[in-house]
């Protein structure tokens, strides 16, 4: 059976080995330690979330641009971001930025639900079409401003941000169950990655390591 569908000439084959290396020299050599998120870092197709000019670079060390100002994180900080929530299999997590669908992707292999919030049309779609033929069925999506949450399918578990905002949304807060975990990038210029936790009525937080993400866009209500 011929498995070289990959773009560019590049198997299904040479990609999983990439995967695998890059679960070896980039996330396990960097201190990644949960066997959850390691597998599905090395299971889910990253190349495939991406356009076709840029999937030879889908497991470079490096973000990757998948069009409209919009880029996917380097996957250390996927890794580091999704390791840092604590997921054990059955909690709902609200997304903030589906991009390209790849960390939708990740968190689908870990969690019971995923709600995911786009603000730009385009990408929502592209991101559906590619993780619906991945056969993941545990994913919901919405199109608006993921700032204020999604309030229909509140509480949250968890909380991924992957786009930087100047303060904590507050509609984020309200929409997170006791014990949840929310984690996003705060700053400008200046970006760092912060770790909140909500513990009855009252919040802890933590700030992790300097990152650099696109800004969160603000938008209209989230519908889907």
């Amino acid at each position: 059976m011929n498995d070289r569908n990959g773009s560019a000439g590049v198997s299904e084959t040479e990609y999983a080995q990439r995967r695998l290396e890059m679960v070896r020299s980039q996330l396990e050599a960097r201190g990644i330690r949960d066997p959850r998120v390691l597998g599905a870092m090395a299971k889910v197709p990253r190349h495939l979330f991406l356009p076709p000019e840029f999937s030879h670079r889908a497991y470079e060390d490096a973000p990757v641009p998948i069009g409209l100002g919009q880029t996917l994180s380097q996957p250390f900080i996927v890794a580091f971001m999704t390791e840092k929530l604590e997921l054990r299999g059955d909690e709902r997590v609200l997304e903030i930025g589906t991009g390209s669908g790849y960390q939708t992707a990740v968190l689908a292999e870990l969690v019971e639900g995923v709600y995911t919030v786009e603000v730009l049309e385009t990408l929502s779609l592209k991101a559906r079409v590619v993780l619906d033929r991945l056969g993941y069925r545990n994913i919901s999506f919405a199109i608006g401003d993921g700032r204020l949450g999604w309030r229909e399918e509140a509480p949250f578990n968890a909380v991924l941000a992957a786009a930087a905002s100047e303060e904590v949304p507050g509609s984020l807060r309200h929409q997170i169950a006791d014990g949840g975990r929310l984690i996003l990038p705060l700053g400008e210029e200046h970006q760092d990655l912060w770790l909140f936790r909500a513990t009855e009525g009252s919040w802890t937080s933590r700030r992790l390591v300097p990152v650099r993400f696109v800004p969160l866009i603000h938008g209209s209500a989230p519908s889907n």
